[in-house]
């Protein structure tokens, strides 16, 4: 039997990770097994880390984009194919990443399509940034280059997946479903969910894995317009070992740097598109707490957590925003130091950190139209 590959993007922050996990475990549910690709143009995500934690096998790309990565990609999937065996393939692809359909699923299907079973494209979407850039409720705060790599993402998306339906009132659920069909009239299914919750899941995966891809012509893409808007988004990612002779609550440690670099980004005047923690304890692979901060207007949110109080553990941190990489790294190395400052007992040493700004985006294939069957 043919595998499925299931790619669902979605803007950063948009709630993919947490929608994967979902996928993978409905699929278990049903007598099926998953492999989980992760994506990113850096390396230490901490995406991978939830994966690893819940048990699912998991390949993690980096260094750039699936379109850009097309051949590590199909490498990902031998990889998993050889360990696991999985029924299908999900794939997560970088939050800033569009043109999924011309430079990742037409390829596979035009090239390798006796291997793949391709499912229509889902994007999600955090409603709260919707409504922004549709002018619905609220301000967009990023510039209209990046805003550029949003819509264009919508634009080709098969499905569009309304995340966090239940932080939304009926009314504005209702408003932004009307401006999503409104403004992209080709999309084939419009899905309300709670990735948290689970509600709504199970019609959207049981029509993503039940359909495949239909052909079409790739949608136009002003290439040097997307890469002006990825240029403008700085990445972070970092790891830092902490201990102490006494006990600690990691959660709490991550709350303190994640509100100093929330802080620093609204002081400043620049927009968080994701901020990501996940703390582990050291030796204890099955232990670990999640946080999350997707808007400047948004809480800081610890997710998925297992801590114990404990003496020591490995602290990751990817942030992405449109600010400089180099302020990036200045105000993550102060929230760093400040916490080791105000807890007396406790040693933060920085094991590694990267940040710069995505490259040009070049992708290995495009393909300008596919005649695939219809879904």
């Amino acid at each position: 039997m043919v595998p499925n590959y299931i790619m669902i993007g979605g803007f950063l922050g948009a709630g993919k990770s947490t929608s994967v996990l979902r996928l993978a475990e409905y699929l278990s549910a049903h007598g099926r097994r998953a492999g989980l690709i992760t994506n990113d143009q850096g390396v230490g995500l901490v995406d991978t880390e939830m994966v690893r934690w819940s048990g699912f096998a998991v390949e993690e790309i980096s260094g750039g984009c699936f379109c850009c990565r097309f051949d590590s990609l199909l490498e990902a999937a031998a990889n998993l194919a050889r360990e696991s065996a999985p029924d299908v393939f999900i794939a997560e692809p970088v939050g800033s990443c569009t043109d999924l359909v011309s430079s990742v699923t037409y390829p596979l299907r035009q090239i390798y399509g006796d291997t793949f079973r391709v499912a229509p494209l889902s994007v999600l979407v955090d409603p709260f940034r919707a409504m922004q850039i549709a002018g619905i409720e609220g301000a967009g705060c990023f510039s209209s280059k990046v805003e550029y790599i949003y819509l264009k993402q919508l634009e080709e998306a098969h499905a569009i997946v309304i995340n966090k339906r239940d932080l939304l009132t009926t009314e504005q659920l209702d408003r932004l479903s009307s401006a999503l069909r409104a403004r992209f009239p080709k999309m084939q299914r419009l899905f309300t969910v709670s990735a948290r919750t689970g509600d709504g899941l199970d019609e959207w995966f049981d029509w993503i894995t039940n359909n495949e891809q239909p052909g079409g012509d790739a949608m136009e893409l002003d290439y040097a317009l997307y890469a002006e808007g990825e240029a403008l988004l700085g990445w972070l990612n970092a790891t830092a070992r902490l201990q102490s002779p006494v006990k600690f609550d990691g959660a709490q440690v991550m709350r303190f740097i994640a509100r100093e670099i929330h802080s620093n980004l609204v002081e400043a005047g620049y927009e968080v598109a994701h901020l990501k923690m996940a703390f582990t304890r050291a030796g204890a692979a099955g232990e670990i707490g999640v946080l999350n901060l997707v808007r400047n207007d948004f809480e800081v949110e610890l997710g998925a957590s297992n801590l114990e109080p404990l003496t020591s553990g490995l602290l990751t941190i990817n942030i992405r925003a449109e600010a400089p990489p180099e302020w990036l790294e200045e105000v993550t190395v102060r929230a760093l130091e400040r916490r080791a400052q105000t807890y007396e007992s406790l040693s933060i040493e920085l094991e590694r950190l990267e940040r710069f700004r995505p490259g040009k985006p070049e992708p290995t294939h495009r393909i300008e139209s596919y005649a695939g069957a219809q879904a």
